[in-house]
């Protein structure tokens, strides 16, 4: 009986070896990607920040919070896509918020008030851009019995819906106060 031999290269294994430790790592890599950015997308940790206790209280006052059917909206529903690569950039957008709360830039309310215009306007944009993503994962507007609805709400959905219009752009303020648009700076006197 004649026995074949397999000639091995010598850099085989190790070539191997590094594959195995490669997908592995990369792996291993994900894994925590991810297991960190399911633990950022709780609202235990939304509000573990000082600066999102202010939207928390104002939120508990919304049918988004509570109402007749039990369903509660958490913050990552509206704010946070479900899909991993833009939850992914969402994060990373996010990263700017987190330094400005370990820098103290909203630790009062005075402080958060300042800055409310312009943090709202980036999220109402965002929400713009993606056609009320989040509120169409609750709400469909080809779903909804008009017929239901009281006279405004109807004429108001029916428009919208033939306007192409988003639910931002009739419903700012609806899960937070929405915020005073401040004022122009008054022009020096001479």
């Amino acid at each position: 009986m004649v026995r074949h031999k397999i000639a091995i290269q010598t850099g085989q294994p190790r070539s191997l070896l590094s594959l195995i430790l490669a997908f592995t790592g990369g792996a291993l890599c994900i894994i925590l990607l991810n297991m960190g950015i399911n633990y950022t997308n709780t609202q235990e940790f939304c509000v573990s920040c000082h600066s999102m206790t202010f939207n928390l209280e104002e939120f508990k006052k919304t049918i988004h919070f509570k109402n007749p059917s039990g369903v509660q909206a958490k913050c990552q529903d509206c704010h946070v896509p479900q899909e991993f690569i833009p939850r992914l950039k969402a994060k990373i957008m996010a990263a700017p918020d987190v330094i400005h709360e370990l820098l103290g830039t909203m630790d009062t309310r005075e402080k958060f008030d300042q800055r409310r215009w312009r943090l709202a306007n980036r999220v109402w944009d965002k929400m713009e851009a993606n056609n009320s993503m989040a509120c169409r994962s609750c709400h469909a507007l080809a779903q909804m019995d008009l017929a239901e609805q009281d006279k405004s709400a109807r004429k108001r959905h029916a428009r919208a819906e033939s306007e192409g219009k988003t639910c931002i752009n009739c419903h700012k303020g609806i899960a937070h106060q929405e915020p005073q648009e401040p004022e122009e700076p008054s022009a020096p006197s001479t």
